[in-house]
């Protein structure tokens, strides 16, 4: 049994696309980050960097202790070479799948949330900050476009938990000033991953907290707010 600690973001997102996919069963325990659940010491002892996702496998593959995993990207590793599956086996489709992987973690997901909070968060607009994340979503986006020219999925020819990784950032790609038509093959990707029943099922899972009211700005200090000298204990 995996338990997973989530909330609807697009790193949490993530990892219900890849249980679903793969047909595992879990357990959501819900992290309401604008709330400061993920302050809490005791999500803390095994979520260190007080972020979400995380997750708890009751069943590991060597058939020891509860193993704890932090971090999206990891999560979504641990769980690939747990099951076997949306990893390529090979050493050059491994290497591949994990170049994309690390792409998103490092580029996509960093340059998309900034440019999330700067166009939709931001206490005032910011006009050189909202115009340079736009156009760096946009060249990453034309850098997933040119991939795909060539390719079915972001790794090769098969859905594989680098496109997991990315999927849930290019969602939102309106409230991220970009325009999906501009992007003939992210398109074309886009689609045919929103279109599988594991990605409906898996964002399904969203709908318990959908109505939940837009962050506060108590919420907002809450998420934005934290410097080392402010973090709770674990």
């Amino acid at each position: 049994m995996i338990e997973l600690y989530y909330w609807p973001t697009p790193n949490g997102h993530k990892i219900t696309l890849f249980l679903e996919s793969a047909g595992l069963d879990y357990v959501i325990h819900p992290v309401d980050i604008s709330a400061g659940d993920q302050f809490k010491p005791e999500y803390l002892a095994f979520s260190p960097n007080n972020r979400m996702p995380a997750i708890i496998d009751t069943s590991p593959s060597d058939g020891g202790e509860n193993v704890t995993v932090f971090e999206s990207g990891a999560i979504l590793v641990y769980l690939a070479e747990k099951t076997g599956r949306f990893m390529a086996a090979d050493m050059r489709g491994r290497k591949t799948t994990l170049e994309w992987l690390f792409w998103q973690m490092g580029g996509l997901g960093p340059m998309a949330g900034q440019n999330g909070h700067f166009r939709n968060y931001a206490p005032e607009t910011i006009p050189y900050a909202v115009d340079r994340y736009t156009k760096e979503v946009n060249r990453l986006y034309g850098v997933m476009d040119r991939r795909l020219e060539r390719n079915a999925f972001l790794a090769g020819n098969e859905y594989s938990i680098a496109d997991m990784a990315c999927y849930p950032w290019i969602v939102p790609w309106q409230r991220q000033g970009q325009n999906l038509d501009d992007f003939k093959h992210l398109r074309r990707w886009f689609d045919t991953i929103a279109a599988r029943a594991d990605t409906v099922r898996a964002y399904a899972k969203a709908a318990p907290y959908a109505n939940r009211p837009a962050v506060t700005e108590e919420g907002k200090k809450i998420l934005f707010g934290q410097t080392a000298s402010n973090l709770p204990k674990a």
